[in-house]
């Protein structure tokens, strides 16, 4: 038997992915099961870039496109960084990515060395916990709390930077929080980054997953922070796209340089099609994604309701994302205990806040990605295995 290498000790299997695994096998089985357990919208691709796609295929362009991206989408995506982040971006500081998960370990690997450390959000996307392992990296946690409506404490930033402290990332609109950092914060953070000398590495990947107030800020656009700042985004999230895998990296193009290197031997460049209606997403579909949004918060205000009129149980109303973490801690028993319980009892798909992070304990997160009908009904589902669970 062939032994693995150690550095895959530190990439433990998704603990969404484990919840997504066991509901599909009891789908298999024929048990009803309702999916909020992960974030893939339940939309269709728009039909604009969709027949952007097939008139690419149709034109033949089949083949390997430049590391970099294609001229055509890296302009785009430079243009509507400039229009809508407020970042004067130029083509040649774009990479096109396969998707944001790509584009992690492109910027992990280009930048942190054995040792050094990587101030992360906890709890946060997973990836930004195990892949800085992967690399001989430290992740250090900072606390994004329930009672600090998840904002960062920049006091305890200050606290945890170390002289081997290279790299921040933030993560804005959060996985799994649904917060979004104000503006004060990252003004703050900001200055913190510059007096030390800090990479910053900002995932913003549902930044037009917005409600209400919250607004959505690019750390990039504040004096001096663009030369420090990569910032990663893509199309799987606002433009419903997760299988078409598509992203992309924006920073200086001294930085560039050095991030194209880990990208092309990661993937070699992302599909020429797909590139293709990646323009067209950009330049045409913000309509659509207008009305994705404006469905997103109709299901985000009724689950918020539910879940808050059902005795043991919590949470705040998200700025953000498509996502809710619900407090359970007076339930008695660990996030995982209570996410098993619901899949058994309820049929319903969740994650244990845990698999974000130790200060995810206590809580389990909710996407609301799903149709309106399947959430009234998770719902339904999770009040009754809950009052089942409290014995009344």
């Amino acid at each position: 038997m062939f032994q693995a290498a150690k550095r895959t000790d530190a990439l433990p299997f998704s603990g969404i992915r484990l919840m997504m695994e066991r509901a599909n096998q009891m789908q298999k089985e024929g048990i009803d099961v309702i999916h909020m357990e992960i974030g893939r919208p339940d939309f269709d691709t728009p039909k604009v870039i969709k027949d952007a796609a097939t008139q690419s295929l149709k034109e033949g362009h089949v083949f390997y496109t430049s590391n970099y991206g294609t001229p055509s989408l890296r302009k785009a995506i430079a243009e509507k960084l400039t229009k809508e982040n407020h970042v004067n971006y130029s083509a040649d500081e774009i990479i096109v990515t396969i998707g944001v998960t790509e584009a992690t370990y492109a910027a992990i690997a280009s930048f942190l060395n054995p040792g050094d450390e990587v101030l992360v959000p906890d709890p946060v996307w997973l990836n930004y916990i195990h892949v800085p392992n992967f690399f001989g990296a430290k992740p250090v946690s900072y606390s994004l709390l329930e009672e600090n409506d998840y904002q960062i404490d920049l006091g305890e930033i200050e606290k945890l930077i170390t002289p081997k402290t290279k790299m921040m990332v933030i993560n804005s609109p959060c996985n799994p929080t649904g917060v979004v950092q104000s503006k004060e914060t990252l003004e703050k953070l900001a200055d913190i980054a510059k007096k030390h000398d800090l990479l910053i590495l900002s995932d913003e990947i549902y930044e037009k997953i917005i409600y209400g107030e919250a607004k959505h800020i690019s750390i990039a656009s504040l004096p001096g922070m663009k030369e420090r700042t990569i910032t990663l985004n893509g199309f799987s999230k606002c433009y419903s796209m997760t299988g078409w895998r598509l992203g992309y990296i924006a920073a200086p193009v001294e930085l560039i340089k050095v991030l194209v290197r880990a990208h092309m031997y990661l993937c070699t460049c992302a599909s020429s099609f797909v590139q293709d209606a990646g323009v067209v997403a950009l330049q045409e579909a913000e309509p659509e994604v207008q009305e994705m949004v404006k469905e997103y918060k109709r299901r985000r205000d009724y689950t918020v309701k539910a879940i808050n009129s059902i005795a043991g149980v919590s949470c705040k109303n998200p700025g953000g994302a498509f996502y809710i973490f619900m407090n359970v801690k007076s339930l008695g028993k660990t996030s995982s205990e209570v996410a098993n319980y619901l899949l058994e009892e309820a049929k319903l798909a969740t994650v244990p806040g845990s698999a974000f992070g130790k200060n995810g304990e206590g809580y389990i997160r909710l996407s609301y990605a799903c149709s309106y009908e399947r959430i009234v009904e998770g719902m339904k589902r999770m009040k009754k295995a809950i009052e089942k669970l409290q014995g009344k």
